[in-house]
């Protein structure tokens, strides 16, 4: 029925999904108080932020662009977080209308102190861990630009101190992981650098909870991931009586497995004896980047009226005229090939690629090959669907070119 009425590739989320996993970190282990903040770069839609505001979560943005793409989403600034990697060119204006801000280099906190001098703000720190299931999702350490290098705690003081500005928060993300030991180690580095700011009142110690999208990957237990985190501040407090508030930014926990791409087989090649079977879809890195970047797994399903128990070995790949667009490639390696048993296919099946929810839709290589961006749909608690993105037109990809003429 959704293929018929929407067409593939189709986005599809589930709300009951995304509510159920909102309670869940809302319910992470704290002990003086929790804000919990969606990282709306896993799945920056309008209808996911509103979902998630009505429920009481806030939001971190990595861009000018996402917090205004917020604000238009009806997220008063307030309740938006910007760590970025680059400031916005509109940042002086941002700031103004009541955005929080973590400085995440000396230049930016150099830049916010003086266009604000006798104000507040946050530091970002790279507190010299990581964690991650690839160089690519590791962001702490130091083969990371993320944050100010820890040692560099010093010029931070000497930059807050000469502008008047009043440090109120201290951030780290150390990237993806499940490993309770970790995070415990990561809030005690954290902890140490708020012993140097007085005025700190808020910790915010990032996201990356790993979800596990295929059955053998193992997702975080917040609770025990959060619970020796909760003592942790504890002890900081019993140790120099200041009660932290905790803040967290949760993504891909959110998001992952509440979505899913649905697609079509439309075609199939045999390489003969030494070679593969390929299914090749009517998507692929134009909507989702993640095998091809970093080896990511992702479950696919087939669907038709063939028996379950019919299997075979496929390579799964995507229609881009990329060598790279590749859906089943080996764990954590883009460059090799891994077949897929599934249920035996046929040009025109179903397809479903699992896990989709984040990091999908939100990191693609959308218009490659003039292929267009995927319409979106959120399935509500009833599960009828509620289409939340159009399907994009050739005209809307090429609307911004301008003729050349000689």
């Amino acid at each position: 029925k959704i293929k018929s009425t929407y067409g593939t590739p189709l986005f599809v989320y589930d709300e009951k999904t995304l509510i159920d996993q909102a309670n869940k970190v809302l319910a992470f282990p704290n002990a003086y108080g929790l804000k919990v903040r969606f990282a709306m770069k896993a799945c920056p839609n309008a209808a996911i932020l509103k979902l998630f505001y009505s429920l009481g979560i806030n939001f971190d943005a990595s861009s000018g662009y996402e917090v205004e793409r917020a604000i238009k989403a009806g997220i008063s600034p307030k309740d938006i977080s910007l760590s970025s990697q680059e400031l916005p060119s509109n940042f002086e204006d941002l700031i103004k209308l009541g955005l929080e801000f973590n400085a995440c280099s000396i230049n930016q906190l150099e830049t916010f102190a003086k266009l604000f001098p006798g104000s507040q703000c946050g530091v970002r720190f790279n507190p010299g861990k990581g964690s991650g299931g690839t160089g690519k999702t590791n962001v702490g350490g130091p083969t990371a630009s993320f944050g100010i290098w820890h040692e560099l705690l010093d010029q931070v003081k000497s930059i807050a101190d000469s502008n008047n500005i009043n440090i109120i928060r201290v951030h780290t993300h150390i990237g993806s992981g499940s490993d309770p030991e970790i995070w415990q180690n990561v809030a005690g580095l954290s902890l140490n650098l708020v012993t140097h700011f007085p005025n700190v009142d808020t910790l915010n110690l990032g996201g990356g909870y790993k979800v596990g999208r295929m059955s053998y990957e193992k997702s975080t237990d917040l609770q025990l991931v959060g619970t020796p985190v909760k003592q942790s501040f504890i002890d900081f407090n019993n140790k120099y009586n200041r009660k932290l508030k905790l803040e967290i930014e949760p993504g891909t926990f959110l998001v992952a497995n509440s979505g899913a791409l649905l697609c079509t087989v439309q075609d199939y090649v045999n390489t003969g004896v030494n070679g593969y079977k390929f299914l090749k879809l009517d998507s692929g890195m134009t909507e989702v980047l993640r095998p091809s970047l970093y080896g990511a797994q992702h479950p696919i399903v087939i669907f038709n009226d063939l028996s379950d128990n019919e299997l075979d070995d496929y390579v799964v790949v995507g229609h881009c005229c990329e060598s790279g667009d590749l859906f089943t490639c080996a764990p954590g390696d883009p460059e090799v090939l891994k077949t897929r048993k599934l249920k035996v296919s046929r040009i025109g099946d179903l397809a479903s690629i699992e896990g989709a929810g984040a990091y999908c839709s939100g990191m693609s290589t959308k218009n490659y090959n003039s292929f267009p961006e995927a319409a979106e749909v959120l399935l509500d608690v009833n599960k009828e669907p509620h289409l939340i993105r159009k399907r994009q037109t050739l005209d809307q990809i090429i609307q911004n070119e301008i003729p050349y003429v000689r």
